[in-house]
């Protein structure tokens, strides 16, 4: 994995080896948050590489801190597909594994992973 990040607000993404992890940092309840956060990270900031065809999996983690966040997990899954949608992959239905999980971190943070399968 490349060390070379690119950040735009609290929104920072990297790429090496077929593999586009992606970070927020900080959490709330409302998942719509996300959408346009990292939507406009990826319009402003992001020169990687193109959306490509074929099927994808996807891994999102949600890293708290203290008490987990009354955060629904397919809400948040639901808005970071709909963000990263023409940039990792062409449509959300190329999404043939998707993991979604709520973990005690060490700070709070989104991390998404993106990788192809094949």
């Amino acid at each position: 994995m490349s060390e070379e990040w690119v950040q735009h607000g609290k929104v920072r993404a990297r790429e090496a080896e077929g593999l586009l992890e992606i970070t927020v940092d900080g959490l709330t309840t409302q998942a719509k948050y996300y959408k346009p956060l990292i939507y406009e990270f990826f319009r402003k900031a992001w020169r990687g590489s193109r959306p490509a065809w074929g099927e994808f999996a996807v891994e999102i983690a949600m890293d708290y801190v203290g008490e987990a966040p009354w955060l629904d997990l397919d809400n948040l899954a639901k808005a970071i597909l709909d963000a990263i949608k023409g940039y990792a992959f062409h449509d959300d239905a190329q999404v043939a594994r998707l993991l979604v999980e709520r973990r005690p971190g060490e700070r709070e943070r989104i991390t998404v992973r993106v990788s192809r399968l094949g």
